[in-house]
Formats: C-alpha cells, sequence, structure tokens
C-alpha cells in the first residue's frame, strides 16, 4: 500500500479528533457572520478537559449548516467538517445569537432541530438564538427567554411561546434558553449542575472566575458589587461577613454595625449597591447555601433548613418554592439521584 504524502495545494481537511465512546456529545451551531464569543462560551464550559473530575466529561464539535470555513465577525472564518447531521445526533444541541432576528431559520435547520427533538435531545438557546428554536416551532407552549432588547420581538413574531424576560435563563427541562450572550454562561454552569451536580458546577465556576449562580433577573446585580465607592466597598465587607454566617440569626442592625453605618444609611446604600434588600438577599443565599446540602447529604429538610439559618422548616420550603420554583425535596430527588450517571 503506497504511503500517503501530504499536498501543499490548498487547506487540509481539518480531521475528526478521536473521542471517548462514553462522552455526552454537546453540538453547537456555527452561523455566518456570527459572533464567535456565545460558541466560545459553549466550548470553553463544556469542551475543555477536566481530569480532575471522576466523571464522564462532555465532547463537544462545533456544527454548520454547510461544514467548511464559516466567516465570522472581525473577517476571520471558523472552519468545520461537522454539518447539521452531527448537530441532530448530539445529545445535546445549542444554537447560540442569531445574526439576523428578523429572519426564518433555514428549512434545513428546522429539520435538523426536528430530528434532534425527536430524539430526545436537549436543546439549548443562547440570546436571539431563541429565535432559531421558536422558528423551528420547538417552543410553542413553552416558557422562554431571550435578550431584552428582543423579547417583545420574539413575542409578537411567535405569539404562541410564553416569553419572560425577566430571567437570566430558563430551564423547562428538555428546553433551555438564556438572555442575553454572558447569560449564556450562566445557563451553561446551570447545565452542568443539572448533569453532575453542585460541587463540580461550583468548581467551574471558580475556574471560570465567575459566581456559580448570579441572583436576579437581567436586571443584573452580583453577590459581592464591584465597590464603586468607599459605601460600597463597606457593603460589600458585610456581604462577605454575612456568606460566612449564614447559619446565625442575622439583622439588619448587624449587617449595618459591619458596614458602620446606621440602620437607614445602610438600607439606602444596600438597595443602591445590589439592587435588592438586605432581608431579601438574605433568604436567597441561604437558599443557595442549602443546594449542597440537598445534593449531598442524606440530611432531613428540617436540618438542612437549621444549618442554613431558617427558623422552621415550613419559612425555608417556603422561600424554596419562591427561589427555585419547586420544593426541597423535589429539588434532590432531581439532582441528587443519579447525578452523575445521567450527563
Amino acid at each position: 500500500m503506497p504511503i500517503p504524502t501530504a499536498t501543499t495545494t490548498g487547506p487540509r481537511p481539518l480531521p475528526a479528533p478521536r473521542r471517548p465512546a462514553a462522552a455526552h456529545r454537546v453540538a453547537v451551531l456555527a452561523y455566518p457572520g456570527m459572533s464567535v464569543f456565545e460558541t466560545g462560551i459553549v466550548t470553553e464550559v463544556f469542551g475543555l478537559a477536566r481530569p480532575e473530575f471522576d466523571v464522564d466529561w462532555y465532547d463537544v464539535v462545533v456544527c454548520a449548516e454547510r461544514p467548511g470555513p464559516v466567516p465570522v465577525v472581525g473577517g476571520a472564518s471558523l472552519h468545520t467538517p461537522y454539518g447539521l447531521a452531527e448537530l441532530a445526533a448530539a445529545r445535546t444541541v445549542i444554537v447560540p445569537g442569531v445574526p439576523d432576528v428578523t429572519a426564518d431559520p433555514s428549512p434545513e435547520l428546522v429539520t435538523a432541530l426536528g430530528e434532534a427533538r425527536r430524539r430526545g435531545a436537549r436543546i439549548m438557546s443562547i440570546c436571539s438564538g431563541a429565535f432559531a428554536l421558536a422558528g423551528a416551532g420547538l417552543l410553542d407552549g413553552r416558557r422562554a427567554t431571550t435578550h431584552w432588547r428582543y423579547a417583545e420581538l420574539l413575542a409578537r413574531r411567535y405569539p404562541l411561546v410564553e416569553v419572560d424576560p425577566d430571567v437570566l435563563y430558563l430551564d423547562d427541562g428538555d428546553l433551555l434558553t438564556s438572555a442575553g450572550s454572558a447569560a449564556g454562561l450562566d445557563l451553561c454552569v446551570h447545565v452542568i449542575r443539572r448533569d453532575h451536580g453542585a460541587a463540580i458546577a461550583n468548581a467551574v465556576a471558580r475556574r471560570l472566575v465567575i459566581p456559580p449562580h448570579r441572583d436576579g433577573g437581567q436586571a443584573q446585580f452580583v453577590e459581592a458589587p464591584v465597590p464603586a465607592d468607599p459605601a460600597d466597598d463597606r457593603i460589600a465587607v458585610s456581604l462577605d461577613w454575612a456568606l460566612a454566617h449564614l447559619a446565625e440569626p442575622l439583622s439588619v442592625a448587624q449587617l449595618a454595625e459591619r458596614a458602620h453605618m446606621s440602620s437607614r444609611t445602610y438600607l439606602r446604600h444596600f438597595a443602591r449597591a445590589t439592587g435588592t434588600s438586605p432581608i431579601r438577599w438574605l433568604v436567597e443565599q441561604r437558599v443557595r447555601a442549602s443546594l449542597t446540602l440537598l445534593e449531598e447529604t442524606d440530611a432531613a429538610v428540617e436540618q438542612v433548613a437549621r444549618a442554613v439559618g431558617f427558623d422552621t422548616p415550613v419559612t425555608y420550603r417556603h422561600h424554596f418554592g419562591r427561589v427555585m420554583l419547586t420544593a426541597p425535596s423535589a429539588y434532590r430527588r432531581a439532582f441528587r439521584t443519579g447525578a452523575g450517571q445521567r450527563a
């Protein structure tokens, strides 16, 4: 058999890399004229090897309607050997922001997304990618979100879609949508939490230098805001102290004392720095702190409630339902049982 020789005429085709059979394949769509930021989010979160985790990790492929060079913003091109057949065959399909929210998805993409849906794939969108999912009919009768500037248009173009413009992302089981581009990071970390649990999701978030969860909606605030003035810096110090003492009874007066402010002044600066009230912030932090206990321990709900600072299980269940839109027991069943095997 003759030995093949390299050719110097034209670009070499990209080889399909070897991939472990057990990997969970994630396919992300590449469009002509797209920004590569959202594709980069997907490849960063799911595509990098994570040998520190003793779980089967993901296998990412970038797909295009027509394999080959895909021109992207900035005059560059992204070359991929993968097409819509690979997209339709993946276990998770991700559609990033479309270049034109007034255009319909191509019939070929609609067919591929429909095939993925029939196969039981998990289908996600980032930012205006929701328009492609809606155009394929996948969001009819379902809740979805998109970037706030496109939410009204999405609702107008696709009246069967229940559009929520206020959230960072929506998990509707097999269909997940996110708001603006950076909210795609929040959604991807959420998916890792679904697949592998809180500890691994938190570790990935640390690697990305982002919070494992951002509270609030698209009018967003962060848990420890970058201080804009000395007063905000004192607010941030009080937040750090509160996070370290969630299991204890905490009052506005205590937080204000940590910030060296009167309670009235503290409330005013807290609202400006975070967009919420101290009590609401504490409740949400306590709920978030309970997630790991629900996922990783056998502690009864009553014990979990006490461990994160709720007076009674009834109060805990009430606030958990408001923040997480489910019950603690239901959350535990969904995120603990076989979490490492669902990926």
